[in-house]
């Protein structure tokens, strides 16, 4: 309709005030209500009711106004638009011209329109005659014209409110109804409907998921977040060094005063010496330091920045707060009009009607007011989480090196599981901190006003019961029990991915481990939940005891205090009123409490120290690539440096090599150029591009491509001159999906090597212009690396004209570098070209001598044959059969399926099912859940029975209302009701306890199960499940257990209980109401069902979505080097906010959907309000005032309890949910049992002998075998190398050993013992294995060598000596006690190789497995760990995998491995005088038969 011409329409209305000759009354006001038929008052009519939508529509019409002069859009017509034109013209015929109607704007003026209309004085008589006419009409025509103008009215104003949506508009539409939702349609929240009719059809998946509005993304919010936040924490930064400052000079003032009081007591006189001034400032020193520990981050900044960056959001909810608050105070008003019509039988009957119709009114703007507000707060709480979890990740990308180690990757996904959900629920509820103190004082002045001073004695009440609180709010921390016991699973679960803990087994070590910490975090649940019993057992006592209070005073005050139903049931409204806020404060605070915590960690970590922006600079006026001047480097800012005084110039286009022993500080450097040490002298100045290959290669788990490209364009030519200069061709054939096979988390199905030259690849594909190289040639065979040399880092490479500089232990390849850097001790003792520094006759120079015929052996082929004929199967190294052992077929889609080794996230879908209620009820124990449901149930009949004895109370107002009030019958009233409420208390307060310790039960027994079977799950599901889907069942799932379902199930209960109990009062007061609760309870039923499907699935589309944001999120710390270096953080960052938008997709839904059901069911409880009403006028003359007020108080409350029945019954089938996760790996299927009735002698194996009869083995039935009936006989004491091409067999050897994999057929005895009959952890214990990766874990030097305490200090000594460690652990200020970090960060690899070898030799079993064991460690190390395995494990069967052929020469014999068959097994010499496999191969590698002889 018209916009322009309508003010004229008003004041044409306005003009004409009485058209048809109804103005010419003369009854005075009064007389229009007071009577049977009433009507309004003239003055009204032409006053009031014209004013209000004409100050509608001019309140209004400047918003419309401008919305259409930002119009720019051409003007069409739409079917809609037409048929409110027809409607209109119908009406009052004018011209308009055509255009959409945004939304709801349109809306205001329509509305404004028809309400003149309706209210205008000329109709009203009409309406009033015509809709309430009796008899004969006696004007036809008029009569049938009103009607239709009228229905037409009614019409238009329904057509107005449906939007006229531009095509634009329905594109947008479909990816997000909201966008363009009707008015009605949002404060209805319709718009979700699509979906959650979609949800009970079929179960939700991700991609039905709606696309976010942009100030619901990630992205958004994090810039409004990040830019409040760096105003706040800068703030915050000056106010802490401010206090600092203060305190250091009170302290200076305090020791100056003290000194001179000394210097003039020891007879100084004059002044104050030197001496004393240099103490005084020592002690400043000494004292700001002291302060630094104390208090060493800045604080106080994090709820401002909340507070700043969704300031509008708060304050629109704050207003539908207020106005929800106070509409909840006019109910028990209208209440008290209702009872006093039931008493007084002369009132006429449409008052009643008045009065129902009012309370629907009201009780429907509630709802509407209630669930915007709600919504609001919802949305609030998932954007401050947003915020939090963006924040932290940002953070986590620019950390310092001591801030990172003050965290381990454990606690940092706390900070975006634990504490960011903390925060979102709480600021759900923060209105409340003054909303629930504006409801007690609101609700205390009503109620003074219908008892008096009486009032006062229930509040005394109230104020003693406040210190209750104060228990509350001392909650004991528990946070820091999650975090070690998350901290311990993260690594456990590292430990198990890399089969460390299961090769030593030490599962048990680490499951007593979490299962103590867990044990302690339980202790202080069920602390804290006793204490909160106790808080519960007085709140619930509360409104009893202060409503009992106020009634006991106000009868004993006075005799003629008489306690009438309308003072009484008024009294009660408010007393239900009164119960919400007195119930939530406590929750609240303890909320708080918590949440302050949260706040603490996440300040800490978010104020902690950024890497030094300035340590590396990028100056372009110098000549060199890299240049380090007078650098000294520390790891920490307080540390001793590891790095001093170096000085380097490294011209652009030179390959450099750096070299030292381990522990000189080679990684160091690399580290330091890459700016990630703390300079404390010199500078480093890099021009150019940086590609960084770390010495632990960092894989993504994503595909190989995508690990190569590394966010890079695709430049296929490129891509496959790289993939054949890094040797991966070969990989790629054997690969099941070839370059777009999924490499799974930490590059799980790739061998170490491959690892390494992917590694390397993605540095020579990224075309940066330096190269840091950190020993990327110790994880690949001799030949392999001299081919990585020559066609990547070599003067011939891919790289020749770059600048690299290249760490390494390979002496082979220093001849052909244009520079060295020899590194000792952290100093560059010597730089130069290989022949200066070999003529010189230096250290260098005697390093090559000692090793000349190391280097020899290694480099046979160099002079005149420098290039290799290397074919594709000696270029690789053994690929981990895991990944192979996929049945070869050219099918297309069975290779889709190979390139697939992380599977999606298996998802329950449909309704819980009952089983998982009944698994959660036998956790808890039958007993406990009976005792508990009994013992709520008589609580509520406590409850009923109270105010049904109220109700009689009420009533002896009628029997005695002449007489004196006996005190006896006074005093059994107020006796019997004081105890009827002191036992729904106590009650409550037993159910309490009874649950909570079924509660604490289940969380112990679920969370052991899940422990203890995620020990004994086969390798094969850690294979295929990544860490954060395993983390997520621990962290997030167990959290719900803990404390999400203990108060949904307590809720549930009491609220079902709540419903049954006010519906029987209700049928009791009116039974006419039994016919309405039929309907009801279908349309409720339905209602809920609807619901619950879809809430149920959207929760666990949140659950599955938030595994991939703690899994990105560990990748990215244990990359963050790597990330650095390429600087890729923004990338990262972007594809971090894309896995919380992910996530944020099912939550905003779920949000809606809980509105959507809200208000609905809401209508629902409004109408039960209206018709206990109705029937009450209806039968007015056949029941109590009291029996009244009883049924509509209860009717009041049922709204908000039937609201949260289904909220529960919803919440508890979404958070038992948490269950069913965790049930599933509980589920998953074994492997053997650790220990059986089989037990091996106490020394075995005593001779160590190994025999293989027809052995065969597959990785999981449906797949090829991977060793093909191995039999063979390895004497005791034998030496035994095991060589073989790629995919050969012989991890799979060694894991078959270990029984990682199981037979297919055939058996290993060991020592005439069959392996497959002993239990696990008597086979494992027994043997020992070197691996190729050295592991370590948090905690002490100690633990990492003897977990189990078995043997002495004397012993770890011992072998740490044997191991080369000793000066380094004796020069350790806590010696054995000394704390690694997280996967021993805190050591070099090399050190942790060695350490790797003390568990070895600490172990000292009959049967040892190496597995590369020297990879990562220079010559010298190398030498050093041979000779100590030689010496101490000679009386010991060893098998060595070999991937250099010169470590296994001196063997007693060689296993040569092809396709998973032995095809030669004999001594070197023998096999290379047959000139079979094992000569083709020590050819390559450049070692003859005089070689095998020398190292024999």
């Amino acid at each position: 309709m018209s916009s322009v011409a309508f003010p004229f329409e008003c004041c044409h209305y306005s003009c004409t005030f009485s058209t048809f000759g109804f103005s010419n009354k003369t009854h005075s006001n009064a007389s229009y209500v007071d009577r049977a038929d009433p009507d309004l008052p003239i003055c009204l009519e032409q006053t009031v009711l014209v004013w209000i939508p004409l100050g509608f529509l001019w309140l209004c019409a400047p918003h419309h106004l401008i919305s259409l002069c930002k119009r720019t859009t051409k003007k069409r017509m739409s079917k809609l638009y037409l048929c409110k034109q027809v409607m209109h013209t119908t009406r009052h015929p004018t011209n308009h011209s055509g255009r959409y109607d945004k939304k709801f704007k349109s809306l205001f003026i329509d509305v404004a329109h028809h309400l003149l209309y309706i209210s205008h004085p000329s109709q009203l008589p009409h309406a009033h005659n015509y809709l309430s006419f009796q008899g004969k009409v006696s004007d036809v025509p008029r009569f049938c014209l009103f009607y239709i103008s009228f229905g037409l009215e009614l019409v238009a104003l329904v057509l107005s409110a449906v939007a006229d949506i531009s095509p634009e508009d329905k594109e947008h539409m479909k990816k997000n109804p909201e966008k363009a939702a009707t008015f009605l349609s949002r404060i209805t929240f319709n718009f979700i409907s699509s979906l959650v009719v979609k949800g009970y059809k079929r179960p939700l998946v991700q991609e039905d998921m709606w696309d976010l509005k942009d100030i619901d993304t990630t992205d958004h919010i994090s810039q409004v977040f990040s830019s409040n936040m760096k105003t706040e924490l800068d703030a915050a930064r000056v106010r802490y060094q401010k206090k600092l400052q203060k305190r250091a000079s009170s302290k200076r003032d305090k020791a100056q005063k003290e000194d001179f009081h000394d210097g003039m007591s020891n007879g100084l006189g004059k002044g104050v010496s030197q001496d004393v001034l240099m103490m005084v400032r020592e002690t400043f020193l000494h004292v700001c330091s002291l302060c630094l520990q104390s208090e060493d981050y800045p604080n106080s900044w994090l709820v401002p920045t909340i507070y700043k960056s969704f300031k509008w959001i708060l304050i629109e909810s704050a207003f539908f707060k207020l106005v929800q608050d106070a509409l909840s105070f006019v109910s028990p008003q209208i209440l008290k009009l209702m009872i006093a019509f039931t008493e007084d039988k002369t009132s006429y009957a449409w008052v009643g009607y008045m009065y129902a119709i009012l309370l629907l009114l009201v009780a429907v703007l509630q709802s509407l007011c209630l669930q915007q507000y709600f919504q609001r707060c919802f949305v609030l709480g998932m954007q401050v989480r947003t915020a939090i979890m963006a924040a932290v990740y940002k953070k986590a990308l620019v950390v310092s090196n001591d801030t990172r180690k003050e965290s381990t990757v454990g606690e940092t996904v706390n900070l975006i599981s634990a504490d960011a959900q903390r925060f979102n629920d709480v600021t759900n509820f923060i209105h409340l901190l003054w909303s629930c103190p504006l409801q007690i004082i609101i609700s205390i002045a009503f109620l003074w006003i219908e008892l008096g001073p009486s009032v006062l004695a229930g509040l005394a009440v109230m104020v003693l019961m406040v210190p209750i609180n104060g228990l509350i709010a001392n909650k004991i921390e528990n946070m820091k029990f999650k975090d070690d016991r998350l901290k311990v699973m993260n690594e456990m679960l590292n430990g198990i991915k890399v089969s460390i803990l299961k090769l030593y087994a030490w599962e048990p070590s680490f499951q007593a481990q979490a299962e103590g910490i867990r044990e302690k975090e339980l202790k202080v649940m069920k602390k804290f939940s006793y204490l909160s019993s106790v808080s519960t057992f007085f709140f619930t006592c509360a409104p009893a005891l202060v409503s009992l209070a106020s009634f006991a005073v106000f009868v004993s005050v006075s005799p003629d205090n008489v306690l009438t139903p309308e003072k009484a049931f008024t009294s009660i409204s408010l007393f239900n009123i009164l119960r919400f806020p007195l119930a939530m404060l406590p929750m609240l605070i303890a909320s708080i409490v918590q949440t302050t915590v949260s706040k603490k960690r996440l300040e800490k970590f978010l104020s902690g120290e950024d890497i030094e922006a300035g340590a590396v600079q990028h100056d372009s006026s110098f000549k060199t690539a890299v240049s380090v001047c007078d650098g000294t480097f520390a790891w920490e800012r307080d540390a001793e440096p590891l790095l001093k005084n170096v000085s380097l110039e490294i011209k652009p286009g030179q390959l450099v090599a750096v070299v030292g022993a381990v522990g000189s500080g080679k990684s160091s450097l690399i580290s330091a150029l890459l700016g990630e040490m703390h300079s404390t002298k010199g500078f480093i100045n890099i021009q150019g591009s940086i590609a960084y290959v770390p010495q632990q290669a960092w894989i993504q788990n994503a595909t190989l491509k995508d690990n190569v490209l590394f966010g890079s364009p695709n430049d296929e030519r490129r891509f496959k001159e790289v993939i054949k200069a890094c040797a991966l061709e070969p990989d790629l054939e054997l690969l099941p999906g070839g370059a777009l096979t999924e490499i799974g988390e930490k590059g799980i199905n790739l061998s170490g090597g491959q690892k390494q030259r992917v590694s390397l690849a993605r540095a020579a594909y990224s075309q940066a212009d330096i190269y840091l190289l950190d020993d990327p040639l110790s994880a690949v065979d001799a030949h392999v690396g001299k081919h990585l040399f020559e066609n990547v880092i070599g003067p011939k490479g891919i790289l020749q004209n770059k600048t690299r500089i290249l760490v390494t232990h390979g002496v082979s390849f220093l001849p052909h570098v244009d520079e060295i850097v020899v590194l000792v001790d952290g100093v560059v003792s010597e730089v130069g070209s290989y022949s200066s520094l070999r003529a010189s006759g230096g250290a260098f120079s005697e390093f090559l001598d000692t090793y000349a015929k190391e280097q020899r052996t290694r480099t046979r082929s160099e002079s005149g044959n420098y290039s290799l004929p290397v074919t594709a199967g000696e270029l690789t190294e053994q690929i981990t059969v895991r990944s192979l052992s996929v049945k070869k077929t050219e099918k297309a889609d069975d290779l889709t399926k190979g390139q697939k080794l992380i599977e999606k996230e298996a998802m329950e879908t449909g309704r819980v099912k009952f089983s998982v209620f009944l698994q959660y009820m036998r956790a808890m124990g039958w007993g406990y859940t009976t005792m508990a449901f009994v013992v709520y149930f008589i609580q509520n009949i406590a409850f009923v029975g109270q105010n049904l004895w109220l109700s009689e109370w009420t009533n002896d107002a009628v029997v005695y209302v002449n007489e004196t009030y006996p005190s006896s019958l006074r005093d059994l009233r107020v006796g019997v009701f004081g105890a009827l409420g002191l036992a729904q208390g106590l009650f409550v307060f037993l159910g309490t306890l009874i649950l909570v310790n079924a509660n604490i039960a289940a969380s112990r027994i679920l969370h052991e199960r899940l422990l203890k079977n995620m020990m004994r799950v086969p390798m094969i599901f850690f294979d295929t499940t990544p860490i954060g889907r395993v983390v997520n069942r621990f962290a997030k799932d167990i959290f719900t257990i803990d404390e999400a379902i203990p108060n949904s199930l307590r809720s549930w209960i009491l609220c079902l209980l709540g419903v049954l109990g006010t519906l029987f009062v209700i049928c009791l007061a009116t039974p006419f109401f039994t016919i309405v609760l039929v309907p009801l309870a279908i349309i409720y039923y339905f209602v809920q069902r609807f619901y619950v499907a879809t809430s149920r699935q959207l929760r666990r589309l949140d659950s599955v979505s938030r595994s991939p944001i703690y899994s990105h999120f560990g990748e990215t710390v244990s990359g963050l080097t790597v990330i650095r270096a390429y600087n890729h953080q923004e990338r990262f960052l972007k594809h971090n906010e894309i896995t919380i938008d992910e996530n944020v997709k099912s939550v905003y839904p779920w949000i809606v959907s809980n509105r959507w059901l809200a208000i609905r069911l809401e209508f629902l409880g409004n109408l039960v309000v209206f018709f206990s009403c109705l029937f009450a006028v209806i039968s007015r003359d056949s029941i109590d005032s009291g029996i009244v007020g009883l049924s509509i108080s209860y009717a009041l409350n049922v709204t908000q309890t039937l609201n949260w029945l289904v909220r529960m019954t919803s919440e508890l089938e979404t958070n038992i949910v948490a269950v069913e996760r965790v049930s599933e790996y509980i589920e998953i299927e074994n492997e053997a049992e650790w220990v059986t009735d089989t037990r091996p002698p106490k020394d075995w194996p005593e001779a160590g002998r190994l025999q293989f009869e027809n052995y065969k083995v597959r990785y999981r039935p449906g797949l090829d075998l991977v060793l093909h009936g191995i039999t063979c006989d390895i004497g005791s004491a034998e030496k035994i190398g095991i060589v073989g091409r790629t995919g050969a067999g012989k991890s799979s050897l060694t894991n078959c050993l270990f029984r990682i994999i199981e037979a297919a057929e055939g058996r290993i005895l060991i020592d005439g013992i069959d392996i497959a009959k002993l239990g696990l952890h008597d086979l494992r214990s027994n043997l020992t294995i070197i691996p190729q990766d050295p592991v370590l874990f948090c905690g002490t030097l100690r633990m990492n060598l003897d977990p189990f305490d078995k043997f002495s200090d004397e012993d770890v000594w011992k072998v740490l000596e044997l191991s080369h460690l000793k000066d380094f652990a004796a020069g350790l200020k806590e010696g054995l006690q000394h704390e690694v970090s997280e996967g021993g960060e805190n050591l070099s690899v090399g050190q942790r190789q060695l350490l790797c070898l003390a568990r070895a030799l600490l172990r000292k079993s009959r049967i040892l497995i190496l597995d590369e064991a020297t990879a990562a460690v220079d010559l010298e190390t190398d030498n050093l760990i041979q000779n100590t395995i030689r010496k101490e494990f000679s009386s010991c069967t060893v098998l060595t995998i070999a991937h250099r052929l010169h470590s296994i020469m001196d063997s007693s014999r060689v296993m040569v491995l092809d396709a998973g068959r032995i095809v030669e097994f004999d001594t070197p010499q023998n096999l290379l005088s047959n000139k079979g496999h094992f000569y083709a191969m020590a050819k390559d590698a450049g070692i003859t038969q005089q070689d095998s002889s020398t190292a024999l």
